[in-house]
């Protein structure tokens, strides 16, 4: 809807598409990400974003950095300073976090983050409700100048050049994620005191007292001046777009932060044979009906829903005991939950294998993950997908990550399980050690 919804100013003003949460995607071959970019192009084509509206494609992690230092650069060169930017996206697609990254980043001016509000970050639809905007700077030659000398300069680092709170953070967004990035800022506001403000009776009080909040000084907000804002564009946050047919809408809150992954995904792959069933908590489930030989389906979802196999005859048991409890954990709430969540509807699947090497299609269960159905050469399967009714179930061909059934540990013993396997994750712009 979004080439109608700009109507036919769009070429002159142009859209560009980003591709957040990379970080969160398992590299399953080189060269994954020219392949999700390609993934991304072929969706903006289906949905007539094409042709000179669509100015570039980009793929990003708002939260660990990742692609973001490149977007600013690419934010500039299209567009200087001619217009107003605006932000939009599905809910939880991370838009209040790229907002947020954006506005300490060298794409606003270097005052407004200590005027501006930050964007609110959660997983409920409509949180940002107001139009949320930050000034952009003007990338006048100079300021390129400069903030390509960072990045440069940025970009000969090593890992043990980085200061210990650097590394610290490195490391904790090298654990929540794939692929991290650093964003700096060329153009710092100066402080105009480097004073400590510190009421001296709060340091001291008797060991008999507790001691006591003093009344906080009345603190004035900074606010732009008139020569700051008179000829300014504006990058502005949008409330998130909510999907239809989305599973997401018919979960809690408690349940939404169970289901959207906020770490990066670690593939689980099972190896079924004919009979077998595959349940992705309560809101999907894949029955293996008929094939000739055992099949591969690698699981990619958060790492905090469970994943429970099981045989044709005992599913619907399965279902009717543990849905709503711990055992498949989402939804939650017991019989009381049930009552008004709707049942599983079933779609009938028939895939045909390329080999035991590459998945053949995803079997997309709405939003709470997808499973890559690896086969061999020539084998027809067919399949029994479910997902809640009213909630929309894709087969994705060809797969986003097909090679992914590799990324796997040895089988466990007595189990359709393999172990779980983690892929290194990349640092961008930052040197290997003892690199040249």
């Amino acid at each position: 809807q979004l080439p109608a919804l700009l109507g036919p100013d769009v070429p002159a003003a142009g859209v560009l598409v980003v591709g957040n949460k990379v970080d969160l995607l398992p590299a399953d071959c080189r060269g994954h990400l020219g392949r999700l970019r390609q993934r991304v192009a072929a969706a903006c084509a289906r949905a007539g974003l094409r042709g000179a509206a669509l100015v570039d494609i980009r793929l990003v992690s708002a939260k660990t950095g990742f692609g973001m230092e490149g977007l600013i650069s690419r934010l500039q060169r299209s567009w200087k300073c001619a217009g107003d930017v605006y932000l939009l996206g599905a809910t939880n697609s991370g838009k209040s976090t790229l907002f947020n990254t954006l506005l300490s980043s060298d794409y606003c001016k270097s005052r407004a983050p200590d005027i501006v509000d930050r964007a609110t970050v959660s997983p409920w639809p409509g949180t940002t409700l107001n139009l949320l905007k930050f000034p952009v700077i003007n990338p006048t030659c100079d300021r390129i100048f400069r903030r390509q000398e960072r990045l440069k300069e940025e970009a000969t680092k090593t890992e043990d050049q980085l200061s210990s709170e650097e590394k610290k953070h490195l490391n904790q967004l090298k654990k929540q994620g794939y692929l991290v990035g650093r964003v700096g800022r060329t153009f710092q506001q100066q402080k105009s005191s480097s004073e400590i403000d510190f009421d001296p009776d709060m340091l001291s009080y008797s060991m008999d007292e507790d001691p006591r909040d003093s009344p906080k000084k009345h603190e004035e907000r900074e606010e732009f001046t008139h020569n700051e804002v008179k000829d300014a564009r504006w990058c502005f946050d949008t409330p998130g777009i909510v999907k239809e047919d989305c599973v997401l809408n018919l979960l809690t809150e408690k349940e939404v932060k169970l289901v959207l992954p906020s770490h990066a995904i670690v593939p689980r792959t099972f190896i079924l044979k004919p009979g077998m069933v595959l349940f992705l908590a309560a809101l999907g489930r894949i029955d293996y009906l008929e094939g000739g030989k055992s099949a591969w389906f690698s699981v990619l979802a958060s790492n905090l829903l469970p994943v429970h196999v099981t045989t044709l005859s005992n599913a619907d048991a399965v279902y009717e005991k543990h849905t709503a409890q711990e055992f498949l954990k989402v939804p939650m709430g017991g019989e009381e939950r049930m009552k008004e969540f709707p049942p599983l509807v079933p779609q009938d699947i028939t895939l045909k294998g390329i080999g035991t090497t590459e998945a053949v299609a995803d079997i997309k269960l709405s939003s709470a993950g997808w499973v890559a159905v690896t086969a061999h050469a020539e084998e027809e399967l067919v399949l029994r997908a479910y997902t809640p009714k009213g909630t929309a179930l894709v087969v994705r061909e060809p797969p986003l990550l097909p090679y992914i059934s590799s990324i796997r540990g040895a089988r466990i013993p007595g189990t359709p399980a393999y172990r779980t396997k983690k892929p290194p994750s990349f640092v961008e712009n930052l040197r290997t050690t003892g690199s040249r």
